[in-house]
């Protein structure tokens, strides 16, 4: 043998000894050895005391699932147990996390591109305590080294592919939210399929239409605390083993979750966890007012009667827009009326944005009534609103929420199919365009029809200013009487209509304060029409049902023309003039109402066509608070004919405003034209006297 081969065998041997020497070292060393010094390394890391009490160990073994030559190559299992970590110094409470046991899988080959790749850990009996306090310390922010910023980044890349816990203990505790809550999870004694909780919902479709699978419930968890101070209660199901490296590999969730007055249960999947990337969930959501949801989620919505709905909630997470949510196709009730469409809502700047169209195919009146504070002292208390209305106040004194527009956007469309009042009078056909901008809201349409016409309404509301402002524009026009009211026989072959325009301005925060400083007017006129008690009943207008009653007895009259034009200077309206033209009488009516106080003061003045009606030799008054007036004979005789009307000269304008309300009514003839031109000529209409 020569020389050279000599030392080319000898250098070979000795490599193969130094490989072997190595493999039996790890094979053998006791890795307790090193936990001193890797205790003291990781706890000046993070500022923190770490420590492994227990065992560490590393066993080798191959990885069948790699395939091919790699699958002969054995990895390091590194399992190490009873490890703690403390919490930072200014901490009361010594510790942070513990784990009973920790074992991951380390590929040892990417090792040598500066690849640190652990395809699973596992967790066993994980339990923390998190906690901020109300200066923003939090225990979950580790104090590390600055670097140097000159320094070149790390070529070392860490990647963990999925993370597989059991049974664990989670306590939170935030004091600038004031929410703490406890959350336990334990092993279910038998795992259950995605699909016997996700059944037959858009949620478990979107999962086989990826073509993926989802892992069974393998464990259930409950939480107990407070969260922004209400009482929070909640379980559910989730699965085993958290996939982070693969973005589409579905997490399973399901759970329930009670805070305050309001429920939310979801079933479906977490994707992408890693990046917190997407929700897709079946959701259903009820409680006692949507206004409610305001504290929980930031979103501004109205408050409302008891709501239930159902519908898919999807949520990308991290959009570059921000956070975007969308809950499509959910049907649910709100009170007793029916709800449906899509929304979305988008965590963008300057503020949120929330968009949709809905959908109410039969939408109940009474059901609006808390949108303006209108509902019962009981019914306000159950949706959990601070202010009641006093005793004896008729305008809802509920203030605006004006603080909660500013905290978001919206731009939401609402269709209402059929409105119902009483089943005697249904509306038809509301549509409104709601914009939120920036604390402003505006109503752009909010119109609908009833009885054969259309009420059109432009309505802005400036939550921005203090107290809000607003502006409201009416337009009625095409009423028809005998729609109005379908059951009153002597109605049915009326030919008349009811035409109205209103144009008020206010500030105040409720709507009794804003019609206690309301400035504007409100033109009305009616044509050929049908008064009775009966009709008042209909109405339920039971001062209006005790003056007919005292006009014209039990009988039915026809009214040829019914024109009021009021004004409104700072809550207290007006008469510029206010007249009924009967078959048997001209009445007018003069006086104010007076909406800062609630009260009345009108005097109405009849003046007979006829001998037949002896109670028209005098006055009646109407006067005292909204809630209880009441309604009488004057006691001082009617001395002038027309001694309750105003001057005529105070009358010949507001008598050809109103006559731009006429409106032709096919072969019928108006009624309101003759009536309306003699007093735009300063005339006083022909009667016959007493």
């Amino acid at each position: 043998m020569t020389r050279s081969r000599k030392i080319l065998a000898w250098t070979l041997a000795i490599l193969v000894l130094l490989i072997a020497a190595a493999v039996v070292f790890i094979a053998t060393f006791d890795w307790n050895r090193i936990k001193p010094t890797l205790n003291q390394k990781v706890s000046e890391a993070l500022h923190r005391p770490f420590a492994i009490n227990g065992n560490l160990a590393v066993h080798w073994a191959r990885e069948p699932d790699e395939g091919g030559w790699r699958a002969w190559v054995p990895w390091p299992r590194v399992v190490a147990e009873d490890i703690t970590l403390g919490n930072p110094a200014w901490a009361q409470s010594p510790q942070m996390a513990a784990l009973k046991r920790v074992e991951f899988r380390l590929a040892p080959l990417p090792l040598l591109a500066q690849h640190v790749s652990i395809t699973r850990i596992d967790l066993n009996e994980p339990s923390a305590d998190l906690f901020r306090l109300k200066d923003g310390r939090n225990n979950w922010t580790f104090d590390l080294d600055a670097k140097d910023p000159n320094a070149p980044p790390s070529k070392w890349v860490l990647d963990i592919g999925a993370i597989k816990f059991d049974k664990g203990h989670v306590t939170f505790n935030d004091q600038t939210l004031n929410t703490d809550a406890d959350v336990l999870i334990d092993p279910l004694g038998k795992p259950i399929p995605f699909n016997a909780l996700a059944g037959n919902t858009q949620a478990a479709k979107q999962v086989n239409e990826h073509g993926a699978t989802a892992q069974d419930y393998a464990f259930a968890f409950k939480v107990t605390g407070h969260y922004k101070g209400m009482p929070l209660d909640g379980d559910g199901k989730i699965g085993g083993l958290l996939a982070l490296q693969d973005a589409k590999q579905p997490f399973p969730v399901q759970a329930r979750v009670s805070i305050a007055k309001t429920d939310a249960q979801v079933v479906g999947t977490l994707t992408d966890p890693r990046n917190l990337g997407a929700l897709d969930l079946q959701l259903k959501l009820s409680g006692s007012s949507l206004g409610n949801l305001y504290p929980l989620t930031g979103v501004t919505l109205p408050d409302t009667p008891p709501y239930a709905t159902d519908g898919h909630l999807i949520a990308k997470l991290q959009d570059p827009a921000g956070a975007a949510f969308r809950y499509e196709g959910f049907n649910g009730k709100i009170g007793d009326s029916d709800i449906h469409g899509d929304l979305a809502f988008v965590a963008g700047k300057p503020r949120p944005k929330l968009s949709g169209k809905l959908v109410s195919n039969q939408l109940l009146f009474t059901d609006l009534a808390p949108l303006v504070g209108a509902d019962s002292n009981q019914e306000q208390k159950a949706r959990g609103s601070a202010s009641q209305q006093p005793p004896g106040k008729v305008l809802p004194v509920e203030a605006f929420r004006t603080d909660r527009w500013r905290a978001m956007d919206a731009d939401v469309e609402f269709t209402g199919q059929r409105i119902v009042k009483s089943e005697k009078l249904p509306f038809t056909d509301l549509y409104t365009h709601v914009v939120l901008d920036d604390g402003r809201l505006s109503f752009q349409p909010l119109s609908f029809g009833v009885a054969g016409g259309k009420l059109d309404t432009r309505a802005t509301l400036n939550g921005q200013a203090t107290p809000l402002q607003a502006h409201v524009q009416l337009s009625a026009r095409g009423f028809q009487l005998k729609q109005l009211f379908p059951d009153f026989a002597p109605m049915r072959t009326s030919l008349g209509q009811l035409n109205g325009d209103a144009d008020i301005t206010a500030a105040g925060n409720s709507v009794a304060a804003l019609l206690g400083d309301a400035n504007g007017s409100v033109k009305m006129l009616v044509n050929d029409g049908v008064v009775s008690r009966d009709l008042m009943e209909i109405a339920g207008l039971n001062v209006g049902n005790y003056l007919v009653g005292t006009l014209f007895g039990d009988k039915e009259v026809r009214i040829n023309c019914a024109a009021a034009d009021l004004g409104i200077k700072d809550g207290l309206a007006s008469t510029n003039l206010f007249v009924f033209d009967t078959e048997n009488a001209i009445i007018y009516v003069d006086g104010n109402a007076n909406f800062k106080t609630e009260q009345l003061d009108m005097k109405i003045t009849p003046e007979s066509k006829g001998f037949r009606i002896i109670s028209l030799r005098s006055p009646l008054y109407v006067h005292g608070p909204f809630a209880n007036p009441s309604a009488g004979v004057q006691a001082v005789p009617l001395l002038l004919r027309g001694a309750g009307m105003v001057a005529l000269g105070a009358v010949v304008a507001p008598a050809a405003g109103l006559l731009a309300l006429v409106a032709p009514s096919g072969d019928a003839p108006n009624q309101c034209t003759p009536l309306l031109q003699q007093m735009k000529a300063g005339k006083v209409p022909k009667t016959v006297k007493p």
